[in-house]
């Protein structure tokens, strides 16, 4: 099967990204999901046929369990399933064997339609080790009649400890209802590599296309894409590899899924959110990068520095943090308007840096891919928890634009918007990402870049003598951006405060009309923004509001409470600062208001807890401040993403009044 719609080469594409679906119109042969069919030759198993499936690949560090998930997504996509991933990575770069801190991995979830969130617990896992599903077990990601595939090589294992362990594990799993079938990989896998720790990771590939029904061959594409830097010699290992575990499977396993692809009319691409942010940044005509590297952001730049050249762009590792955005405040002053891409802890780093970019007005945008905190906190695992540091963390007032992605296509046109608002408004641009959208991938619709896409060329026009360098448009508070290479256009720089000319002022009333105007820029913008959207019904019992990643999951269970009868809404915010527009007449419409989020906040039953000090999600802080209106909140800081059945069950026990 091949993409259709016509191949753009406009726009730089993640290697064998395209996806493939049926067309609209097309007859599907697929029966309706829950039922089998039988394939030929007479006597093979019988498929099942499923709406939605969630597989894992899980194994110790640097045994390539993640590229296992990510290939095993992709091939899935281009097939036509909707696609959602996520990756387990360890917070230790070289943990201890066969334990449960070295679990390494990815969670892949496929589905008829498109998937937005990672689901619930595992249908499917490939484990190379038994000690790393105790990982997946306490982050309670499999269930009573998950599948187990498990490497057997650890019941003949020289040491009688581990053998042992083995024993015990396999006993405890029958217990718990899993379904164990013990794979010879670690044998398989020597008879076509010396070290089937470089090769178990597509042996089980192609064993999981044996039991989804899913191309082969398109494997061996991946593996060229993936591997052919390396080599023809490694190429063709790691196919043999594929093809190996896929007979294995075609022969020992007796069980095959399948998950049929919904039609669509639209040429889609597959990629993960880290990926689309670079693609954005190239396709938004932006040519300067500056980072210095950072979990879970680091993979933007890695891209960028593999593909930025050809686009005319310039990545700059720096020596650290503050020196990353110095250097882009530098482009910035110069004409261009840069990004710099850092996590949480960057964030805190560069807050001095923001604070000028604010006072002396440098268009900027600044990426920040959220992790658990605070401090290193969690760096490998997932967090909304820096809405409020990239608000307010800034001494004095130090208004700026703050957008949040929720998907993995939004990702990549929120790069084109965020430099267009910095350019627009001479200001930094927040874009707040975080470690879900960063490793997750979702097909999306490809897009066609467009001119008005792009960056503008620096004006080197001469600059009008008598236009101050801040000249204050009085009802907007933007003014023209002067650059130092244009004629007349030179002025000095200066983080304090000064006047429209530049000219350092310490009096009263320059101090409280230069506040007034920057935080003008925030009101003007808000005016040009429509009110939200909201997901349901207009109003009601409950809406839920929410931003970033966690939309899927909210929309997933406010779909499963309307179908139990449930008057309940949500409502997606993209712009955080300024707010979108028309919030306390959409709340008013609705019972209860209350956030779900991805970071800390106090249980009201908490012990000493009362209403007065109690400490609410990030989100809900803001809209009470904001709409003055009684919004509640549930938040959890787990390190993974929240469930669509744990969101259920806690918005079902609101309506109830528990």
């Amino acid at each position: 099967m091949t993409a259709h719609g016509r191949l753009s080469t406009s726009l730089p594409v993640v290697s064998g990204d395209k996806v493939s679906r049926p067309r609209a119109g097309e007859s599907l042969v697929d029966p309706p999901a829950g039922e089998a069919v039988d394939r030929p030759p007479s006597g093979e198993p019988r498929v099942e046929v499923v709406d939605q499936h969630v597989v894992e690949f899980v194994s110790d560090s640097g045994e390539g369990a993640q590229s296992a998930g990510q290939m095993f997504g992709t091939v899935s996509a281009k097939m036509g399933n909707g696609v959602w991933t996520l990756e387990i990575i360890p917070a230790e770069i070289e943990p201890p064997p066969r334990t449960k801190a070295s679990c390494s991995g990815n969670r892949v979830r496929i589905g008829k339609g498109p998937v937005t969130n990672m689901g619930e617990t595992a249908d499917v896992v490939v484990a190379f080790n038994e000690q790393v599903l105790y990982s997946r077990i306490d982050d309670g990601a499999l269930r009573a009649g998950s599948l187990i595939f498990l490497d057997n090589k650890w019941a003949a294992d020289p040491d009688p400890g581990i053998r042992e362990s083995y024993a015990r594990a396999l006993e405890d799993f029958g217990s718990r209802g899993y379904l164990v079938q013990e794979v010879p990989m670690h044998e398989q896998c020597l008879r076509i590599v010396p070290d089937p720790r470089r090769g178990k990771n597509m042996w089980a590939v192609g064993l999981l296309c044996a039991v989804y029904q899913l191309d082969v061959d398109r494997v061996r594409f991946e593996i060229e894409a993936k591997f052919g830097r390396k080599g023809r010699k490694v190429v063709d290992a790691n196919r043999a590899l594929a093809r190996a575990g896929y007979e294995w499977a075609l022969e020992n396993v007796g069980v095959r899924y399948r998950v049929p692809a919904e039609p669509v009319d639209e040429t889609m691409v597959v990629m993960n959110g880290n990926q689309a942010m670079a693609l954005g940044i190239m396709a938004a005509g932006i040519e300067v990068c500056s980072m210095y590297p950072i979990t879970p952001a680091t993979s933007v730049s890695h891209f960028l520095a593999r593909s930025f050249a050809a686009a005319g762009g310039f990545v700059h590792q720096a020596e650290d943090e503050i020196a990353a955005i110095g250097f882009a405040l530098g482009a910035s002053y110069a004409g261009k308007t840069p990004v710099t891409l850092t996590s949480g802890p960057g964030l805190a780093l560069k807050t001095e840096f923001i604070g000028l970019a604010v006072m002396a007005e440098l268009p900027l945008v600044i990426v920040v891919v959220q992790r658990g905190g605070p401090s290193t906190g969690l760096p490998t695992r997932v967090e909304q928890g820096d809405l409020l540091a990239a608000l307010h963390a800034s001494p004095g007032d130090a208004p700026k634009i703050v957008m949040a992605p929720t998907s993995i296509g939004e990702c990549f046109h929120f790069m084109i918007t965020a430099r267009q608002l910095a350019e627009t408004f001479r200001t930094p641009v927040m874009v707040l990402s975080d470690a879900n959208l960063a490793t997750g991938q979702q097909p999306f619709e490809r897009p066609e870049v467009r001119q008005e896409w792009l960056a503008p060329p620096v004006d080197q026009s001469r600059w009008q003598a008598a236009v101050e360098p801040y000249d204050w448009d009085p009802e907007t508070g933007i003014s023209q951006r002067p650059v130092p290479g244009q004629r007349d256009g030179q002025y000095v720089l200066t983080g304090l405060t000064h006047d429209s000319a530049s000219r350092v002022a310490y009096d009263a009333a320059t101090n409280q009309r230069t506040a007034t105007l920057r935080s003008r820029k925030l009101a003007t913008l808000r005016r040009s923004l429509k009110p939200p959207e909201v997901y349901g019904d207009p109003e009601g019992d409950l809406l839920v509001v929410c931003w970033g990643s966690t939309r899927g999951a909210v929309e997933e269970a406010i779909d499963g409470l309307r179908q139990d009868g449930e008057n309940v809404s949500s409502l997606c915010l993209r712009f955080l600062s300024p707010l979108e527009p028309g919030l306390e007449e959409i709340f008013r419409r609705f019972r209860q208001v209350m956030t779900v989020e991805l970071n800390y906040s106090d249980d009201p039953e908490d012990p000493h807890v009362d209403e007065g000090g109690r400490r609410y999600s990030q989100l809900a802080f803001l809209l009470r401040a904001a709409t003055l209106v009684d919004v509640d909140c549930w938040s959890r800081v787990p390190g993974i993403p929240l469930s669509p059945s744990r969101i259920k069950e806690v918005l079902r026990q609101r309506l109830k009044g528990e």
